[in-house]
């Protein structure tokens, strides 16, 4: 009787003892590691997305959502590889060039934000052809593609663009004299009776705002895209 009794209290006992190492030891072996950093866990946000190797050493992926940090990737990667492009352009493109370049672009996209906002304001250029009513700065442009309309544009653009690389040689190459950005065209004479001080505050002006340009014009659209709707496209 006494052994049928300690026999009880001991089974007793051992229900309340703590459990041995083995289930832990098994599931350590079996946790997965990351195939980049094998002596790491695993990080598990990261799986599912394109190119994961289990590459977080810092665990960025257990905070902010992983499409949010995705996004970041993708956006910093492309900004580099357009930077990493730019720098080899000082390297080897003659400065005149480049400067030439950041001119003709800042005065396109001045007309070009102008012209974008005034279509989504209501400004039309009569007789309007029916295909083009209820158009926006969006949707023009398919439109005019398939009415031919962009081929039209694309092929004076061109013209003009022969006739002021001519130019744009004899500059670099000749030694002609004219300075990155000059077309001798002053119509409202703003640079006449001028001293080089106050033409150099004009010029300063023109890159200024033509460097704005270009950043509003991509953000214009951008937003325009994105919104489907009219100015001021919020």
């Amino acid at each position: 009787m006494k052994l049928a009794l300690l026999a009880s209290v001991i089974g007793a006992a051992s229900a309340f003892a703590p459990a041995t190492n083995n289930a832990r030891a098994s599931t350590s072996l079996n946790e997965k590691m990351s195939e980049s950093l094998p002596f790491l866990p695993y990080p598990e946000n990261l799986e599912g997305y394109v190119g994961d190797v289990g590459f977080d050493p810092f665990r960025f992926s257990d905070f902010p959502p992983m499409d949010f940090l995705r996004e970041a990737e993708i956006k910093h990667g492309r900004i580099c590889m357009l930077a990493w492009l730019d720098s080899l352009l000082y390297d080897f493109a003659p400065m005149d060039f480049l400067r030439e370049a950041e001119i003709k672009h800042g005065r396109i996209c001045m007309l070009a934000w102008s012209g974008f906002v005034a279509v989504d304001l209501g400004a039309r250029i009569y007789p309007l052809p029916a295909a083009y009513e209820g158009l926006t700065s969006v949707t023009a442009h398919d439109a005019l593609v398939e009415y031919g309309a962009m081929g039209q544009l694309f092929l004076w653009i061109g013209v003009a663009e022969t006739i002021a690389t001519i130019s744009l040689i004899q500059m670099l190459y000749e030694d002609s004299g004219r300075e990155p950005g000059d077309f001798g065209l002053d119509p409202l004479g703003f640079l006449e009776g001028k001293s080089e001080d106050e033409v150099n505050r004009m010029k300063l002006r023109e890159l200024k705002n033509g460097r704005l340009a270009m950043l509003a014009f991509s953000g214009v659209v951008t937003q325009s895209v994105l919104t489907q709707g009219p100015f001021p496209y919020v």
